[in-house]
Order: C-alpha cells, then sequence, then structure tokens
C-alpha cells in the first residue's frame, strides 16, 4: 500500500438563508473566543509571567459560556470554538519558536470568516455533507470528485470579502504518483515586466491582472468613498469592490497554477532565488508590481507540487552576483544599473539579456550546490 498523505478540495456551496445565519454566527463567535484567548493569556503573561496552554484557554472556555455575557456561545458547536483555541495554540508555538510574529487580535472586517469542524461535527453519508447544529446538508457545487473511498477527517468553511461561500474538505488519499524522471533542469529568474525569465531563453510574460482591472477597481472604490458610513448603499459598494479584488485574484491564481505545473513537469530540476519578497516591498516604486506579480505564491506552488511528483527545487542566496556574473567566462561586473538590460561582457565580449544571463547563472549555482 502507498504512502497516504492528507490532501484539501475546495468547493463553493450555496447555503440556505437558516445555514447562512448560522455560520455567520458561527464565524463571529470563533472570532470572538479567539480574541478572549488571546486577551487573557496575554494578561497572564503580562501579570503573572505565566504561560497559559490550550487545556487553561479550553478550561476558560466553558466558564465563559456560562456567564450572562456570553451564553450566545452556546448557540453554535463547541467543535469550531475548541479548533480557534488550538489555532491560537499554534500560534503562540510558532511565535516561541522565532518562526513568526505574536498572535493577533481578528478584526471583524479584515480577518477571514471561516470555521472548522473536526469528524465529531459533520455528517458525511453517501456524498452528502451536514454540519453540526444543521437539519440539511450543504447545497455543494462538485467541481471535482473527492477521491473514491476517502471521507473527510476535517471540513472547513469560510466566506471570502466578495461574500462568496467556501467548503475545504480534509481527506487522508494515497500519495501523488511521481512523474517519469527527465533530465532537463532550469533556472528562473523572476521578474516584472517578464513574471519569469528561463535558462533557456524563454520569457514568460506577466499578464498584471491587477492592472488590466485597475481602471475599473477604481471607479468602484470612488464610488465606496461616497457612501455614507455603515449604509445599505455602503455596504453593496463596498460588495462591488470585493468582487473585482476576487476576480484579480482568481485569475492570478489560476494563471500561476498552470504555470507551475508545467515548469514541475517538464523538469527534473528548478532552480529559483531565495528571494525576500517581503523586504523588497518596502520598495515603494515596485511595491505594486511586485504584489500583483506574487512570487512567493508561484514559489510554494512549484515547491508543494515537486514533493508530490518526485522533483527537486533548489534555493539559492538571494545576494549571489546573478545579474553581474557572466554566464560564458565567469568575470563578475562591478556595477551595473536596473535600466541595464542588454550588456557585453568586457572579459569574453559575449553580449547578455540581462534575465537571460541571470537564470542561467542561477541554474549553474543551483546545480553546484547538488
Amino acid at each position: 500500500m502507498g504512502e497516504v498523505v492528507k490532501r484539501a478540495y475546495k468547493y463553493r456551496f450555496y447555503p440556505a438563508l437558516e445555514q447562512a445565519e448560522q455560520l455567520n454566527r458561527t464565524f463571529g463567535c470563533v472570532r470572538k473566543v479567539y480574541n478572549l484567548a488571546l486577551e487573557a493569556r496575554t494578561r497572564a503573561w503580562a501579570v503573572d509571567r505565566q504561560r497559559s496552554t490550550y487545556v487553561q484557554s479550553s478550561a476558560w472556555l466553558t466558564e465563559w459560556k456560562r456567564t450572562e455575557e456570553l451564553a450566545f456561545l452556546n448557540e453554535v458547536s463547541s467543535v469550531p470554538l475548541q479548533q480557534a483555541l488550538r489555532h491560537l495554540q499554534a500560534g503562540f508555538a510558532a511565535f516561541w519558536d522565532k518562526r513568526s510574529r505574536y498572535p493577533r487580535f481578528k478584526s471583524k472586517r479584515k480577518s477571514r470568516a471561516s470555521a472548522e469542524y473536526t469528524r465529531s461535527a459533520f455528517r458525511w453519508r453517501h456524498g452528502q455533507l451536514t454540519l453540526a447544529k444543521m437539519d440539511t446538508p450543504l447545497d455543494i457545487v462538485w467541481s471535482r470528485p473527492l477521491p473514491e473511498g476517502t471521507q473527510p477527517t476535517t471540513v472547513t468553511v469560510s466566506r471570502d470579502a466578495a461574500g462568496r461561500w467556501f467548503v475545504s474538505l480534509l481527506v487522508e488519499d494515497s500519495a501523488v504518483a511521481a512523474l517519469p524522471p527527465v533530465g532537463a533542469a532550469v533556472g528562473m529568474d523572476a521578474g516584472i515586466t517578464s513574471l519569469l525569465t528561463l535558462s533557456t531563453g524563454e520569457k514568460i510574460t506577466n499578464p498584471r491582472h491587477e492592472r488590466a482591472d485597475r481602471r475599473k477597481l477604481a471607479k468602484a472604490q470612488r464610488n465606496l468613498s461616497r457612501k455614507a458610513k455603515d449604509s445599505a448603499n455602503r455596504a453593496k459598494a463596498r460588495l462591488a469592490v470585493a468582487r473585482i479584488h476576487a476576480r484579480i485574484a482568481d485569475r492570478r491564481r489560476d494563471h500561476l497554477h498552470k504555470l507551475s505545473t508545467r515548469l514541475v513537469r517538464e523538469n527534473q530540476t528548478v532552480v529559483i532565488e531565495d528571494l525576500s519578497v517581503r523586504n523588497m516591498l518596502r520598495n515603494h516604486s515596485l511595491a505594486r508590481a511586485i504584489s500583483d506579480a506574487a512570487w512567493t505564491h508561484l514559489r510554494n506552488m512549484i515547491e508543494y507540487k515537486a514533493a508530490w511528483y518526485g522533483r527537486t527545487v533548489i534555493a539559492i542566496d538571494q545576494w549571489h552576483p546573478s545579474t553581474k556574473t557572466c554566464s560564458a567566462c565567469g568575470r563578475i561586473n562591478t556595477a551595473m544599473t536596473l535600466g541595464v538590460r542588454i550588456w557585453t561582457c568586457p572579459g569574453c565580449d559575449a553580449v547578455h539579456d540581462r534575465d537571460v544571463n541571470a537564470a542561467r547563472n542561477i541554474l549553474a549555482a543551483g546545480l553546484a550546490e547538488r
């Protein structure tokens, strides 16, 4: 029997009015419990210098439910509330290990509206999913089937800013079969004009999804700014802005998925630069274009798909002088401005396209590290 892995399958669904009300209530309670626990754990450390645990926060939840002020927490399933406490515990663990910053409070307007249900809080029968506190199954659009013979172990329900509902089913499935080995290896230089330049000389154009809808987005945002605060018209205008953002994100994600799958299928080894995108975003002249390119998302997709299909991803140091080094003779130039796109090596007179040369150097540096 092959290795078993956990994979999530995300689908859109259309809740009935009662289901939507119950889920919205659950989202609010999850956010409330998370914030209460974060506040209590922060206070315990500030006052008593004691690290609180998940077990202690779970006991606090029981006490909160008994109070008149927080009695509404009993109206929703207890499982998503417990899962919120587990997520907070994971956030603290990451902070203590110096893998992330201190957990932050969840905002009603900015935080993701979601709730996680484990096996005890949902019923899966004959391909239909019914959540706790609900009498009817969710109306899910099965855009693709679940793997045969699998059943969900965890269900996550979410609602995005555009008002769309999604359900993510986590199942245990056999590992994805590795692709047949190929001899090709490729180096990639990330850019803005060209999303990627490959060591083969190919340049992949940056679709610039955000710029394509920038005029429509700006018009919707101006319309939103004119609406009275907390009015029904403002809620409609906010939804219009969110739908444009969702369209941009969906198109970007679709393009990155297709591109990453192609790169992993065609190459046994993929070499990339270990870019610090967060620091690069501090350049206010390029931050918008860098965000639209979504280099981090592309890298994540390439890495997990390579792990699925038996490929290798190598990340070289971001300070490697890939742009300034001649890929023909190895000479390193002392300086090169961003405006120089084609240059001639003083040592060997080789003429280089800036990005293609960088991609070839990235490939050579990655293969040297193997």
